[in-house]
């Protein structure tokens, strides 16, 4: 696999408060990583910079091999984000939720109106190409759908717009068992299809199933990258807070 992201001696101030410093991480197609760290540790910082929400004021962030600085090169080069609070319309449909701000149209000019039909269509094409059986009608409301069946609309909407990386902030978090196992498995799909997946978590139990690293950062620095393999919750437990 290659690298498909790379983040570079990237830092960040806010004032006097240093969130991150030199920040490196690399972050192959195909491949896994979580970030994981106590609060304040600079995590959502990090994403934030990677998805081009915040700028850093030191170092680069790259998507293969191109420069990413703000949002319309996330955009761009094809980086997908999935935030905590999913960014839903509870009152518009599967479909519609999945196209917004990405409507298709048939016609030109002032005549052009929603291509609903091929929305449709292609929506359930996503759905299914990542092995979701938990969307099966694309017609229902968001507000008709389950926590678990929220986010893995979510996930499968970034996916369609994201050619790269997908980045996923807390994507288990207030799920039932059942709920977080379907997120997992469309998390592995997503891998599985090419892109490069990074996501914060504090779920460390259902991180050690999913994840091939375990990138902790501790006072805004990296202080370990991991395989998850051999390792137990008490384990990363110790690394991120620095303490036996």
């Amino acid at each position: 696999m290659s690298d498909i992201l790379a983040v570079e001696g990237v830092g960040k101030n806010f004032g006097p408060i240093t969130a991150l410093r030199d920040i490196n991480l690399r972050v192959r197609a195909g491949e896994i990583v979580t970030l994981v760290g106590d609060n304040g540790a600079g995590k959502s910082t990090l994403m934030k910079i990677i998805c081009g929400a915040n700028a850093s004021d030191t170092g680069r962030i790259s998507v293969r091999g191109e420069t990413l600085a703000g949002l319309q090169d996330a955009k761009r080069l094809g980086v997908g984000v999935v935030y905590q609070d999913l960014a839903l319309a509870p009152h518009l449909s599967v479909t519609e939720n999945f196209f917004l701000g990405n409507e298709l149209t048939r016609g030109k000019g002032a005549l052009a109106i929603l291509d609903r039909k091929r929305m449709r269509a292609e929506a359930k094409h996503a759905i299914e190409r990542l092995g979701i059986s938990t969307l099966r009608d694309v017609r229902l409301p968001v507000a008709r759908l389950s926590g678990g069946q929220r986010q893995v609309l979510a996930v499968a909407r970034a996916m369609k717009w994201a050619e790269n990386v997908i980045l996923l902030d807390e994507p288990t978090a207030a799920l039932g068992p059942k709920q977080v196992g379907v997120v997992l498995d469309t998390i592995r799909r997503a891998a599985s299809h090419g892109l490069g997946v990074i996501l914060v978590s504090h779920d460390i139990p259902n991180v050690l199933k999913l994840t091939d690293r375990l990138v902790v950062l501790r006072h805004g620095t990296i202080v370990a990258d991991l395989r998850p393999a051999g390792l137990s919750v008490s384990d990363v437990m110790t690394v991120m807070v620095g303490e036996e």
